[in-house]
């Protein structure tokens, strides 16, 4: 094809808006999707010439990210939480241990490449870009007995200079009871529960209200009068699903008879009562 003057200056004018758009909507490291760019007037030929002139750096077929100035920045996961969110509307939040741990509710700290906690309703309709996100390792938490209600249960916080919707502390601590066995093991859930000293009653109330799951009910109720935190005083647990019949939680533990379920031993004690004699 043969441009004319005109033709290459309307291009010319076109790339400047955008970029000065691109600009505006993205920061350096951010990530950048096709489907968002056609959405605003960037078509797949003009991406390819902001890439060709650095102005984006290509990861995939219709994923691009923008760099910095010094070239040496890279998309995180949370650009990758970020890019779901925002540019393709994808329902899905920061759950679990990651929500806790980024509300300096955990004081575990992860080796290596962060285990990073997110909930979606259908993770198969995730993008492949998505679940093939370099160096990313994903836990998957689907709280398919609990409907998640996002304006009772989510908030913003602001997460490596990036704002994200994260579960707030008691979906997170209903979600880590949840995944025992799964995701997590009972005494690393129990330890995270003795910070959980200001959960909101109220809030607690309404989740274990809404949540189908015996066991994760009688799990959370048991794990706040293990610690003895105010909190669970002011649960009414008439009003909660606690089912009948007792539930192996764990293999050779002990059986709490409150709450008809299996422990591990070294809940035994409840934590106000392990010095006394």
């Amino acid at each position: 094809m043969v441009y004319t003057v005109r033709d290459i200056h309307t291009l010319g004018v076109k790339m400047s808006s955008k970029i000065n758009w691109l600009v505006a909507h993205t920061s350096p490291g951010a990530l950048v999707l096709q489907q968002w760019l056609t959405e605003n007037g960037v078509s797949y030929s003009l991406a390819q010439k902001y890439a060709q002139n650095g102005w984006l750096k290509k990861l995939s077929s219709g994923v691009y990210y923008r760099p910095n100035a010094q070239g040496d920045i890279k998309p995180t996961w949370v650009d990758a939480i970020q890019a779901l969110d925002v540019q393709l509307g994808v329902p899905v939040h920061l759950a679990g241990l990651s929500s806790l741990t980024h509300q300096g509710l955990s004081h575990y700290l992860q080796l290596n490449k962060e285990q990073v906690w997110i909930c979606v309703k259908n993770k198969s309709s995730l993008p492949k870009w998505f679940r093939e996100f370099p160096y990313q390792n994903w836990f998957y938490c689907g709280n398919h007995k609990l409907e998640v209600n996002p304006e009772k249960d989510l908030k913003r916080i602001t997460v490596k200079e990036k704002e994200l919707t994260v579960s707030c502390a008691e979906l997170a601590a209903y979600e880590v009871v949840d995944a025992i066995g799964k995701l997590i093991s009972f005494e690393h859930v129990a330890e995270l529960f003795q910070g959980l000293v200001n959960l909101s009653p109220r809030k607690v109330q309404d989740i274990l209200e809404r949540s189908s799951s015996v066991q994760a009910n009688r799990i959370f109720l048991f794990l706040g009068r293990y610690y003895d935190h105010q909190w669970v005083n002011r649960i009414d647990e008439t009003r909660i699903k606690l089912g009948a019949g007792k539930r192996q939680v764990v293999e050779k533990g002990r059986f709490d008879e409150r709450y008809q379920i299996t422990v591990p031993e070294i809940l035994s004690v409840k934590k106000g009562e392990q010095h006394d004699g």
